[in-house]
């Protein structure tokens, strides 16, 4: 392992492009990707699929119902979502400043891990308490739920500030491209929970993709070095704020990177509010059974894993820039499917298209960030970027949940109404983004 980690060392400072084997397969890569492996299992599992079904199934007993099924599932991830706000930015600081990654994972990782794991222990239990009206039990389950997103996505911005590390600005694509596609791979395999799960009884999978989450962590947690960092002075956790203020202070200095950060706000909170509310709407406007949806889901991480792996290339080829662009073109071609979908082949069809963006945009916006942000201040931007999505993920949900609570009454044209904000979401990004100052380099 030492010689490994020597050879890609060196052949990182000399700049040298490793061949695609060697490449994505030396042992810090593999076990950086297989982490997304591992938390991709969360998001899909948990994020989109089965804790919505359980929503639906507990609370979604007709149209109206399923609106306000929707409702809770939104103001859920748009909760987690303000805390996220709340704490991204200050670790991105944290990042610059100790230059620790893993030692933060870890803790953020077991935490995620154990929320779910007993997520699935509460939802197990028929409470006769009630609280604001509702079973403790299914309270207990939505407060865990915050906790759970909320450090599994806290996770991630340490995760992603590994990136640079593992190779050279020509690799940094490729690279980026590796761990998404293995990341959809693992979808692959947190899917097979649902022939443990079946049709009904959907918080039975949250066991099983808990420990699914922790086991595929672990080659991080054991195999990937990281570069130490001297800490020359210590200040509190708070004062990380002051930084912040001072780089928005610096805009200027920085202006392709905000200006990328707002495209990303809007990017962002289109796809996110729509992986969130995927599942239910496919229910509710569709029809689907739970099997068609996880056929659904099965071809739209498919297209996602081949985004993934072209995208990389396509990022290369054309510059990250107008990537990015054309990922939110084709956001925007498959919003408009899933709207106005008439007939069961246009939401595959909505699903196919959705899934190329999906695993596109985390290739492509990862590798335009590196590009864009100086080294030194890396860390801090990385964080708010985060800071950005997670904003736009507040935004995102409440918007959708209050449009299908105001509508509620007209049945499924609430969420027709809903998933089509999204669509101006998505246009306003792809507009700022073609703005964004930036040359591709050689």
């Amino acid at each position: 392992m030492a010689n490994l980690e020597k050879k890609v060392i060196h052949d990182i400072g000399e700049d040298k492009p490793r061949s695609p084997i060697a490449l994505y397969f030396s042992l810090p890569i593999l076990s950086w990707a297989l982490y997304d492996f591992a938390n991709t299992i969360f998001s899909s599992n948990i994020i989109t699929i089965f804790f919505p079904f359980y929503l639906q199934e507990v609370i979604g007993t007709n149209e109206r119902m399923d609106q306000i099924a929707s409702t809770f599932l939104s103001y859920a991830n748009a909760t987690a979502s303000f805390f996220l706000v709340m704490f991204s930015p200050l670790f991105g600081v944290l990042i610059d400043r100790t230059g620790k990654r893993k030692g933060f994972i870890i803790p953020f990782t077991l935490i995620a891990v154990m929320s779910t794991i007993f997520m699935g222990v509460f939802a197990s239990f028929e409470s006769s308490q009630l609280i604001f009206g509702l079973p403790l039990s299914f309270v207990l389950v939505l407060i865990l739920f915050v906790v759970a997103k909320f450090f599994f996505h806290s996770s991630l911005i340490f995760y992603d500030t590994m990136l640079p590390d593992l190779g050279t600005k020509k690799e940094l694509p490729l690279i980026s491209g590796f761990g998404i596609a293995v990341g959809y791979m693992g979808t692959l395999l947190g899917l097979t929970v649902y022939l443990y799960v079946g049709d009904s009884g959907f918080h039975k999978a949250f066991i099983p993709s808990g420990i699914l989450f922790l086991l595929f962590s672990l080659p991080l947690f054991f195999f990937f070095k990281e570069k130490p960092k001297e800490v020359k002075e210590k200040k509190s956790f708070f004062s990380g704020y002051k930084e912040i203020y001072q780089t928005f202070k610096e805009m200027r200095l920085y202006r392709p990177v905000f200006l990328f950060m707002i495209a990303y706000f809007f990017i962002n909170d289109a796809i996110a509010t729509a992986i969130a509310m995927m599942a239910i709407y496919a229910r509710a406007i569709g029809g689907f059974s739970a099997s068609e949806f996880i056929l659904l889901y099965l071809v739209s991480t498919v297209s996602s894993i081949i985004g993934s792996f072209v995208y990389g290339y396509i990022a290369r080829s054309i510059g990250s820039k107008s990537a990015v662009a054309s990922v939110a073109a084709l956001l925007i071609v498959a919003l408009c499917f899933a709207v106005f979908s008439i007939a069961s082949w246009m939401l595959w069809v909505a699903g196919s298209l959705f899934g190329v963006a999906l695993g596109a945009t985390w290739v492509t916006s990862r590798t335009l960030i590196v590009e864009l942000t100086p080294e030194g201040k890396r860390g801090q931007f990385f964080g708010l970027f985060a800071f950005s999505g997670k904003v736009s993920s507040i935004v995102g949900p409440l918007l959708y949940g209050t449009i299908t609570l105001v509508l509620a009454g007209y049945g499924n044209l609430a969420s027709r109404t809903a998933l089509g904000s999204l669509i101006i979401l998505a246009f306003i990004g792809l507009l700022i983004t073609l703005r964004v100052p930036y040359k591709k380099e050689a």
